[in-house]
């Protein structure tokens, strides 16, 4: 164990209990899911106007190879569950806790997190022999994420844990690239056709949904998360809030650019480029930027908009102190998991609570202009939900 990387640094950030912007930059990231991209889609649609339609196209997920707006919203989240593990273990070393009972509550966090995606899935207490079927939901990649992050910050000292991201990117394209599977193909990416798939089918048995290999992609889900554990280590460092608004920055770029080079897009540009002999697009080192195999192309892609995202609220909330118009996010952010919940499990419901207020004007602005008033409605309320829990203090952590 390598405690002496951990032990919480003397600067204003590392003092203080919560970075106002992290809650703010997650709060922006769970609004898009409890009810903004809705909304967008509906006011788009119900104006037809061309901008708000291609606005709403980014509310769509790519269906396979590519990317959008809301592509962003999970690897930003787990991103920042990340950039909270330097604040959340480090303070529990600074109070003096064993390991044993940090990975004890690591652990629980997960399993908990495990349930609740069992839940939304609808699928917590359903077993249907002789085949087993298991769903992969967003909180379990989280959760797993989160376990692989945290074991590796306890563990590693600051070039450990970037040479473990590292290797994990590297490793896991290697794996698809190079490392056949029976019945499977080399270096093919599309569902149900490489290692990764093979061994998804022998290990969790049969799959329902998309044929794809998430056992193996926790490694891309970790990655994730680490990207985020350096960036809150950055955070906490005793460098000057500029200073880390620049380091974000140049960090958000290079793996922007990393990741468009990785996925093949140079190539793309480029096609008749010769090199050794060889065609360059036919090269193996390509690794397309692909969300449902969380790609590490597509890790590093995401992850340098997180970094940029979190540079630009960074310096806004916390190096300006400019923070009122950041308060509705913040709002969100605090109570994150619960939000996501809420509108996973009640969403109907929360839309007919808003409409107790809003049922009324059906009539006067037309059914296509009132689906997306209505389920601003619904936002509304879970918000004031979530307000209420923000104002007595009551954050609900999973």
């Amino acid at each position: 164990m390598h405690n002496q990387h951990l032990t919480p640094l003397n600067s204003p950030d590392a003092a203080s209990a919560r970075v106002v912007s992290l809650d703010a930059l997650r709060g922006f990231t769970m609004f898009w899911i409890i009810g903004g991209a809705t909304v967008l889609q509906g006011v788009a649609k119900a104006s037809g106007h061309p901008f708000l339609a291609r606005l709403s196209e980014q509310m769509v997920h790519v269906p396979w190879e590519g990317f959008h707006f809301i592509d962003l919203i999970f690897p930003l989240f787990l991103f920042l569950i990340g950039a909270a593990i330097p604040y959340s273990l480090g303070k529990r070393l600074a109070h003096g806790d064993s390991l044993p009972k940090i990975y004890g509550h690591i652990v629980l966090r997960v399993a908990v997190l495990v349930v609740l995606g069992m839940m939304v899935n609808g699928n917590l207490l359903s077993y249907h022999p002789p085949e087993f079927e298991l769903t992969y939901s967003v909180l379990q990649m989280l959760a797993l994420g989160y376990l692989v992050a945290s074991i590796l910050f306890l563990n590693l000292g600051t070039r450990g844990r970037i040479a473990a991201t590292a290797a994990m990117l590297v490793g896991y394209w290697a794996l698809l690239a190079f490392v056949p599977g029976p019945g499977h193909e080399i270096g093919k990416f599309a569902p149900g056709c490489n290692v990764g798939d093979w061994i998804t089918e022998r290990l969790v048995g049969k799959w329902r949904g998309q044929q794809v290999g998430w056992v193996v992609g926790i490694l891309g889900h970790a990655s994730t998360a680490m990207l985020g554990v350096l960036a809150g280590q950055l955070l906490r460092s005793g460098l000057s809030g500029g200073r880390k608004v620049l380091w974000l920055a140049a960090w958000g770029i290079l793996s922007l650019a990393a990741g468009l080079f990785w996925s093949g897009w140079v190539a793309d540009l480029w096609p008749h480029v010769t090199l050794f002999g060889v065609n360059w697009t036919e090269w193996r080192v390509w690794f397309p930027i692909i969300k449902n195999r969380w790609t590490s192309s597509y890790v590093l892609y995401a992850g340098g908009w997180s970094l940029l995202l979190l540079a630009a609220f960074y310096l806004v909330i916390d190096v300006w102190q400019w923070r009122r118009w950041a308060f509705p996010f913040v709002v969100i952010g605090s109570n994150s998991i619960f939000a996501y919940m809420s509108w996973q499990l009640g969403s109907g419901a929360l839309r007919q609570a808003g409409e107790i207020f809003l049922g009324g004007l059906r009539r006067y602005v037309g059914p296509a202009w009132y689906e997306p008033l209505a389920w601003a409605g619904a936002t509304a309320v879970l918000w004031v939900l979530l307000w209420y829990l923000h104002r007595n203090r009551t954050f609900i952590r999973a």
